[in-house]
């Protein structure tokens, strides 16, 4: 049993998950979003969302953390930004000492639900299913870094199984 922080990177809004389990089975320990102020700066943004995810970390003392890598975006000047928030996330995780794992939108929502370009209420649905829960999490950022946790517990376990064989 492992237990994961998944992480939706976003500037305004980043979703957190923090799930338990392995392959076979998941449970959910929490999750949320932390928010930032569109009127503040965007170093300012970088900084809370760092801070917000301390707190997470250590609240419920995850071993890993899983982030959604980089799409592709047509706005350059957004896909720079997410650099920025995805770069704030990963020196918060290494900080705290976790594992790190990066997963692509597409793997994400194939290992989940079984469709790389499945749609957001699919994955909504799939984490509600998968997790046992009554509704599907709130907001959608949220929902999204609970999958991302999900697909690192699916994948993590066979790097484990591959270097055990070694």
């Amino acid at each position: 049993m492992v237990r994961v922080l998944g992480v939706d990177p976003g500037s305004e809004t980043t979703g957190w998950g923090v799930v338990e389990g392995d392959a076979r089975r998941s449970r959910l320990i929490e999750y949320g979003v932390v928010r930032s102020s569109v009127k503040a700066s965007f170093p300012s943004r970088l900084l809370n969302i760092s801070d917000g995810l301390e707190k997470v970390i250590e609240r419920f003392a995850p071993e890993a953390c899983a982030v959604e890598e980089a799409f592709f975006a047509v706005n350059v000047k957004t896909a720079l930004k997410l650099g920025q928030v995805r770069g704030a996330i990963l020196v918060t995780a290494e900080r705290a000492g976790l594992q790190i794992a990066e997963y692509a939108p597409r793997l994400v929502k194939q290992t989940v639900v079984g469709y790389g370009a499945a749609e957001k209420h699919q994955v909504q649905e799939m984490v509600r299913l998968l997790l046992n829960l009554s509704s599907v999490p709130q907001p959608h950022d949220a929902a999204d870094a609970l999958a991302i946790a999900i697909c690192h517990l699916h994948h993590s376990g066979i790097g484990n199984r591959i270097r055990a064989a070694r």
